[in-house]
């Protein structure tokens, strides 16, 4: 069984920054895209990144491209997301994935296990 548990989550000003962590149990991390996805209050959950089972390519939504970083340790379990001059509308609840395969995907469905979501507040 796979365990997500995401870090690193808080309150922010607009223009700083902040790094979420997840790290995750079980066997299949190493061999699977990971992705983080993002839900505010009364919105859907949307994509916010992905990346390959061993880090070779990235894909990021167009409202965080150039301010995100997705990155993954392997020998670690862990995944983060480097967050760098937010914005009020970043304010979210963040949410690491782990994706059916070794590819990228913007796409929930394609993710079979989630971690319960780390609080991400900008103020303005």
């Amino acid at each position: 069984q796979v365990q997500l548990v995401e870090s690193g989550g808080g309150l922010v000003q607009a223009g700083g920054s902040l790094r979420l962590s997840c790290v995750a149990s079980g066997r299949t991390f190493s061999i699977a895209g990971m992705g983080w996805f993002r839900q505010a209050p009364g919105k859907e959950r949307e994509f916010v990144a992905a990346i390959t089972w061993n880090g070779g390519s990235t894909v990021y939504a167009d409202s965080v491209q150039g301010r995100f970083t997705i990155s993954r340790d392997n020998a670690k379990n862990t995944v983060s997301l480097s967050m760098n001059v937010v914005k009020p509308e970043d304010t979210a609840v963040y949410y690491c994935a782990e994706s059916r395969d070794v590819r990228v995907s913007t796409q929930l469905v394609d993710y079979a296990y989630w971690g319960q979501g780390t609080q991400v507040t900008v103020s303005s």
